[in-house]
C-alpha cells in the first residue's frame, strides 16, 4: 500500500484550485470586504473570544481562509498543511487581502520541526482535518507541544458519528469504524469534491480514519490539557448526507427531517496546564 501521506497529499494537491475558484469557499469576497470571514470562524465566533494579540496556528489550514478569518479577529497566525498546492492558494489570499500570515510546509506530525516548541497561545484547527491522521494521540502531543502553558486549543469538527455513515445510502446506514483502528478506510473513486466546481480532478483515492470522541479526549487529556468546552451540534457546514440535508440561512446543513437524531460536529476547546 502507498503511503498514506503520499495519497493524501496527491488528493489534496488536486483539490486545491478547485476549492480557490469556487462559490462555497469564496475567496474574493475576503479580497473585497475587509471585515469577511469564512463561515467555520463566523459560526464559532461567539466560543472564540477575544482573539487580539494571541499567537496562533492553524493546523490542516488548507487554502487559508480560516487562518485569514482568525487573523481577521486579532490573531497573530501561522499556517500549517502538506500540501504545497494549498499553501500556494494560501499565500496568493493573504496577499490579495493584504494580511502577513506565516505559513509552512509540513505534515501535522512534523509540526515541532518547523515551528518553536510552546510557541503559541492558540492552536486552532478546523472541519474534516483530523480523519486524515491515523493516530489521535500522536496529534494530541503535538498540540500539546506546540502550546505555551495556559495555551488553547480550539477544534470543530466532524462528528465521529457522522463519520461512520455511508452518505451514498438513502437513509444513511452505518458503513465506517466510529472508532480509531490502524487500517485506514481506503476509497478509491472517480474524483469528486465537496464543492461545485468545473475543474477537471484527476485523483480519487485517499486514506482517512476515524477517532471515537472518547479517544480524542483521552488523547488530549494525556497529553496534559484539560478540557473546558465540548458542544455538540446537529449541522455541519456542507452537505454531509446529500439528498438528506437541507440548509438554513446561516449556511449549516442538517438533516431534512428529525435532524436531531444526529450529531453532525462538535467544538472543542482546552487549555494546556
Amino acid at each position: 500500500m502507498a503511503d498514506y501521506r503520499t495519497v493524501n497529499k496527491a488528493l489534496w494537491d488536486d483539490r486545491a484550485p478547485a476549492h480557490a475558484a469556487s462559490a462555497q469557499y469564496g475567496v474574493d469576497r475576503f479580497v473585497d470586504d475587509p471585515a469577511h470571514l469564512s463561515h467555520v470562524v463566523a459560526f464559532d465566533r461567539p466560543r472564540l473570544g477575544d482573539l487580539t494579540g494571541l499567537r496562533g496556528v492553524h493546523l490542516q489550514c488548507h487554502i487559508g481562509t480560516d487562518t485569514l478569518s482568525l487573523t481577521r479577529l486579532g490573531a497573530t497566525m501561522s499556517g500549517l498543511d502538506f500540501s504545497s498546492a494549498s499553501l500556494a492558494e494560501a499565500r496568493v489570499l493573504a496577499q490579495r487581502a493584504g494580511a502577513e500570515i506565516d505559513f509552512r510546509e509540513a505534515a501535522v506530525y512534523d509540526a515541532l520541526d518547523v515551528f518553536d516548541p510552546a510557541g503559541f497561545d492558540l492552536v486552532y484547527t478546523g472541519v474534516g482535518a483530523l480523519c486524515w491522521l491515523p493516530s489521535v494521540a500522536d496529534w494530541a502531543m503535538v498540540v500539546a507541544g506546540l502550546l505555551k502553558p495556559g495555551g488553547r486549543l480550539f477544534i470543530r469538527e466532524g462528528h465521529p458519528m457522522m463519520w461512520a455513515l455511508d452518505e451514498t445510502t438513502d437513509p444513511a446506514t452505518l458503513g465506517y469504524p466510529y472508532f480509531e483502528r490502524a487500517e485506514a478506510v481506503v476509497i478509491d473513486e472517480e474524483p469528486n469534491t465537496y464543492v461545485d466546481t468545473d475543474v477537471e480532478l484527476t485523483k480519487g483515492l485517499s486514506h482517512s480514519w476515524n477517532h471515537g470522541l472518547a479517544e480524542i479526549i483521552t488523547a488530549l487529556m494525556a497529553a496534559g490539557l484539560r478540557l473546558t468546552q465540548f458542544v455538540e451540534h446537529d449541522s455541519c457546514p456542507w452537505e454531509a448526507l446529500p439528498g438528506q440535508m437541507v440548509v438554513d440561512e446561516a449556511g449549516e446543513w442538517r438533516l431534512r427531517s428529525e435532524p436531531d437524531r444526529l450529531a453532525a460536529t462538535y467544538t472543542l476547546q482546552a487549555i494546556k496546564a
